[in-house]
């Protein structure tokens, strides 16, 4: 009789989706909403979307879209024609890049447009140069994609800004991509446009790809101004791809519409991949954000004018925090304080000694729901998006002070 042979042990969850962390910034939202929904009054200060709604005009063209056949069917994976002309049309009037339709691809959100690009430029060993603080999904995309993050930690002295000398020392001959996010989440730091120029020729001179981001392009304040790298370094517009999308301007985190645009090559093969992906985003939210990106700019003025009034507000309640420090950040609607002082202080009877460990302590005890700077590569801060409403932003920082003027 044949010996019985056991077939090795396989993991039920493959290593490469096994290994990806979930998103920091979603869970804090979740589990505080959990929380409210269970009677607490906790105050979450962890989602990055306005607390806006979207735009009559916008949600009228989606209300519209539904009863139109042409519709619910498919439609090209790339988006639809006349969004992505929209598009381009939108972001020569934004930001003075000049690309065709052709070089536009209309994702599912803006997650959607980061792993496509990654995965489009990035071979298995490719590194990225990826300046901490970054935005959470940063890493994850670029290992999914097979790349190697290589992060480039900026501190609060050079408003958590990179300097072109840290990018070369962390140059190597594998290094293909950097990615480059101005205004910054989650510190909303603004790169001058000296700094961009500068960055840009560097990456020309090394034949370094950059990644844009700039979906925060129009959240700006005290005359800072949100330059689009390859605007200013023109040469590098064959080695550069944008990302954006309607969440952020436009009240419509829940819309899914993000994109890339970049080079004709890079984006037909990421239409490609999109096409075996997801194919179209849903029809009815591209519609929405035709009527957006087409629309007038009205609505993220009156957004960014509430914005400025309560950045303004949460810098001065945090510094009003023995143990705090929270420099003024210029984009964005995110505040990104130090609380290392406070770590390894005792508070209710323990001694946090991480920020991951004091936010659980700020949610228990003073149910406030922040993210901790783990998520973002440099611990010991505190993200916190005034994407709130003001008397809930005031009451929510007052009681996080309240608890953390006891740590001793």
């Amino acid at each position: 009789m044949a010996p019985t042979t056991t077939p090795t042990a396989r993991a039920r969850v493959s290593a490469r989706i096994g290994g990806i962390a979930e998103s920091a910034t979603l869970a804090v939202d979740a589990k505080a909403k959990a929380l409210k929904a269970a009677g607490r009054p906790v105050i979450g200060f962890g989602a990055g979307e306005p607390d806006f709604p979207t735009p009559p005009a916008v949600v009228a063209a989606a209300e519209a879209a539904c009863s139109e056949p042409r519709n619910h069917r498919y439609t090209p994976a790339a988006g639809l024609p006349e969004l992505r002309e929209a598009i381009a049309a939108k972001t020569l009037r934004d930001s003075g890049f000049e690309i065709a339709p052709s070089q536009v691809l209309v994702t599912n959100g803006g997650k959607q447009a980061v792993y496509q690009a990654f995965a489009t430029l990035l071979d298995p060993g490719d590194e990225v140069l990826l300046p901490a603080p970054y935005w959470t999904t940063y890493p994850e995309a670029i290992t999914l994609a097979s790349g190697v993050p290589v992060v480039v930690t900026c501190g609060p002295e050079a408003d958590f800004l990179p300097t072109v000398e840290q990018l070369d020392a962390a140059r190597t001959d594998r290094t293909k991509v950097l990615l480059w996010c101005s205004p910054s989440n989650p510190t909303g730091a603004v790169a001058s446009r000296e700094l961009t120029e500068a960055v840009g020729r560097w990456a020309v001179e090394h034949g370094i790809w950059v990644v844009t981001d700039e979906i925060y392009e129009h959240l700006v304040y005290d005359g800072a101004e949100a330059v689009s790298m390859p605007v200013a370094v023109p040469e590098l517009a064959d080695t550069c791809v944008v990302l954006n999308g309607v969440a952020k301007t436009y009240a419509m985190t829940g819309w899914r519409v993000g994109w890339l645009a970049g080079p004709a090559d890079v984006v037909k093969a990421a239409t490609n991949l999109q096409s075996h992906l997801s194919s179209n985003v849903a029809n009815v939210s591209q519609r929405a954000a035709l009527a957006a990106v087409s629309g007038p700019l009205d609505a993220v003025a009156e957004m960014r004018t509430a914005f400025d009034r309560r950045r303004r507000t949460i810098v001065e309640l945090l510094r009003a925090i023995p143990g705090v420090e929270c420099p003024t950040p210029r984009g964005a609607f995110y505040a990104y304080a130090s609380v290392q002082d406070l770590l390894g202080k005792e508070l209710r009877g323990s001694r946090p000694r991480t920020s991951v460990e004091l936010a659980a302590a700020v949610l228990e005890h003073a149910e406030v729901a922040v993210v901790p700077g783990e998520a973002f590569g440099t611990p010991g801060f505190f993200r916190l998006s005034y994407a709130l409403g003001d008397d809930d932003l005031r009451t929510g920082v007052e009681r996080m002070g309240a608890l953390l003027s006891e740590a001793v």
